[in-house]
């Protein structure tokens, strides 16, 4: 089903059925998250976030693997750094020019998250990716959306669940073609102190692109697990120790001060100990989760009634070491979370040689940051200056990281049932664990075949996704049910990836297309008489339509061609389109011929009327031969005729030729019939 098939790169890309899925970043790593989604000729790009563990460009995603100018859509999960921390530079620094959509939350939180990363990250101004007002600037590129909320974007259609995680973070459903993709970004099945867990989509993918960051792991229950953080806390400041406890500045930073917050006012003994909230975002940060508390769980929104859960009672906020009184026992939560700099590096450096201290890993650590290497337990580490420092203080991992564990997204995907799944956001060996883990879980599922992609960065894995095209007959053409045999004429309209048919009075109220009428006009030189007019056309046309014989003459021939004589001067009019050209053309050709070689008026004969008993006899014979012999009653009635065919009746009249009939098939046959033996038989006029 990923095969490639045979000429589908000669097709154009909006009649591909091959859609194609290539990591920029995250593909067997965690970091700078960004994702190529291709289909239909249409480019989606899912996060642009950034490598902690490295700097400058080359933090960034691939994103010199794509053209900018291509991209329709990016779509932005949540607002951690890895996720969102490229995306100021690639709004402010390319040819970007599609559209990029948030939840509010997000975006409130994007705005001082990145200025913070700008101010800590310790980067040489050479090697900033962009600066404070790049991030301004970007803000009013930035779109958002409601959860739940449907969208288009040039045939992309896009809505968003929540993703638990953090405050704000989405899931994104996208619909290209009618194949439906779902990007989970980070998220949780596990409903925590304030966050709900992320949503159970009502609408089922084909494609789960979904993060396999923890792989097989099994996350401990959240009240063995807060039992143990607030133990190891305890047990450090009762040695007379310094807790640091390095987190983002929002996100799990909050779940662990309503932890220690709650812990604090049940423990009086600990009241004389500070709990310092380290950041320059601090009161920033809190003022936004204050705002958006309706984005929270049902226990936060309970409680706001009674008092607001994020004034905290035991919690100082701290902006810089200079505000800082290290005179004894204290608890810091400080930022950034995997100690590449900022005051949780300034922190650590100043109490790590002392084994009275105590640090806390309480999140994902990725591959190439201090907080990785701490967990290894180093005997020194090297501070940001180059010097060397022993490493005595304790070092102790707590997963607080609201990613899913195995049992959610085994649970997740057996819910959900795509036919693929891509994973991302995981390093390659829990990648691969994730990935064999699933395949050996539906392996003897005889009803269901799940198809398990872990694709590297910058490779793509191509799905095959054939779908039906169906158009919908509407407007005044469906006015009237539809009958067996009925023929439907109309303009068939292609509007993104939706076909319709419709009537063209109908063309300006569904699509964007203006209706224009081209009314042609021409003349020829014609000295002959109305009567030389009346014959000629008589004679290429057959029925002629007099519309008017005084002041001056004017005829209609085949139902659509006007000519008017007037002063020695034939006027052809008609409304432009493909048959009422041919026949004007017709018509402007016959009269420069009789103009070129004129028939004198006393040559010209009266026409001849039709037998009328030979085309009853010749009529009886045709309809004979083509329905049997028995298809008539061979009695003329008022000149109409009767004809019968497999239980169908029809009336013919011999004067007007019209032909009734309730099954519309054989009405046509018939009315053909009989119109085309009529002209057989009418006299040649000379």
């Amino acid at each position: 089903m990923a095969t490639k098939r045979k000429n589908e790169s000669q097709l154009p890309a909006e009649e591909s059925d091959i859609l194609q899925i290539r990591p920029l970043g995250a593909g067997q790593e965690v970091g700078r998250s960004c994702h190529l989604l291709e289909f239909k000729g249409k480019k989606i790009l899912l996060d642009c976030g950034i490598h902690p563990g490295m700097s400058g460009m080359a933090s960034l995603p691939y994103l010199d693997m794509i053209e900018p100018e291509e991209i329709d859509l990016l779509l932005i999960s949540h607002f951690h750094l890895d996720h969102c921390g490229g995306l100021p530079y690639f709004l402010q620094k390319t040819a970007f020019k599609g559209r990029c959509f948030m939840t509010h939350a997000t975006k409130a939180i994007y705005r001082w998250l990145l200025s913070d990363y700008v101010k800590v990250s310790n980067i040489a101004s050479d090697d900033q990716l962009y600066t404070d007002s790049d991030i301004e600037k970007s803000m009013e590129k930035i779109e958002t959306i409601n959860f739940h909320q449907e969208t288009d974007v040039n045939g992309v259609r896009f809505w968003c669940y929540s993703a638990g995680h953090v405050l704000g973070a989405a899931m994104f459903m996208i619909e290209i073609a009618g194949v439906k993709i779902l990007y989970t970004g980070d998220y949780s099945r596990q409903e925590d102190r304030h966050l709900m867990s992320a949503e159970m989509p009502n609408v089922k993918p084909d494609i789960v692109i979904i993060e396999s960051t923890y792989g097989t792991h099994i996350h401990e229950n959240r009240e063995e697990r807060e039992h143990r953080f607030t133990s190891l806390v305890h047990d450090t400041v009762n040695r007379g120790g310094r807790c640091l406890i390095p987190a983002f500045a929002l996100g799990r930073a909050q779940e662990l001060l309503l932890i220690l917050d709650e812990y604090w006012s049940n423990h009086p003994e600990l009241h004389d100990i500070p709990i310092y909230y380290a950041s320059q975002l601090a009161k920033k940060c809190m003022s936004v989760y204050q705002t958006y508390i309706n984005a929270m769980n049902e226990k936060i929104r309970r409680q706001i009634t009674i008092s607001n859960p994020f004034v905290f009672k035991h919690i100082i906020n701290l902006k810089n070491m200079e505000q800082f009184e290290d005179i004894g026992p204290s608890v810091v939560l400080a930022s950034p979370g995997m100690l590449q700099s900022g005051l949780s590096r300034e922190l650590f450096e100043s109490w790590c040689t002392d084994k009275r201290n105590g640090c806390i890993i309480a999140g994902y650590c990725v591959e190439g940051t201090l907080a990785k290497h701490i967990l290894s337990e180093p005997n020194e580490i090297v501070t940001q200056g180059g010097q060397k420092l022993p490493l005595k203080c304790s070092v102790d991992y707590i997963s607080f990281s609201a990613h899913a564990d195995y049992k959610q997204t085994s649970e997740f995907l057996r819910e959900l049932k795509p036919a693929h799944v891509v994973l991302v956001h995981g390093e390659v060996n829990e990648m691969a664990r994730l990935k064999s883990a699933l395949l050996r879980e539906y392996e003897d599922d005889t009803d269901y075949k799940m198809e398990v992609h872990n694709p590297r960065n910058t490779v793509p894995i191509e799905l095959h996704f054939r779908g039906e095209k169906i158009a919908k007959v509407v407007g005044d053409l469906a006015s009237d049910p539809p009958k067996q045999g009925h023929r439907v004429s109309g303009i068939l309209v292609k509007r993104n990836f939706n076909y319709h048919i419709v009537s063209p009075k109908d063309l300006q109220s569904y699509t964007d297309l203006a209706m224009s009428t081209v009314a042609q006009k021409m003349s020829v030189t014609f000295s002959g008489n109305a009567s030389l007019l009346t014959y000629y056309l008589n004679q290429l046309a057959g029925d002629i339509e007099f519309v008017a014989s005084t002041p001056v003459t004017i005829l209609r021939v085949f139902n659509s061609v006007q000519v008017m004589l007037d002063a020695g001067v034939a006027y052809i009019e008609w409304i432009a389109n493909p048959v009422s050209d041919m026949y004007a053309d017709a018509v402007i050709a016959v009269l420069l011929r009789a103009e070129q070689d004129p028939i004198p008026i006393s040559n010209l004969a009266t026409p001849m009327k039709v037998d009328k008993a030979h085309f009853q006899e010749c009529l009886l014979e045709t309809l004979g031969e083509m329905f049997g012999p028995e298809c008539t009653g061979k009695v003329f009635e008022r000149d109409r005729l009767t004809v019968t065919v497999d239980d169908k009746s029809a009336i013919i009249n011999l004067d007007s030729l019209d032909v009734k009939c309730s099954d519309e098939t054989l009405q046509q046959v018939l009315h053909t019939a009989v119109t085309r033996l009529h002209q057989a038989i009418n006299p040649v006029k000379c």
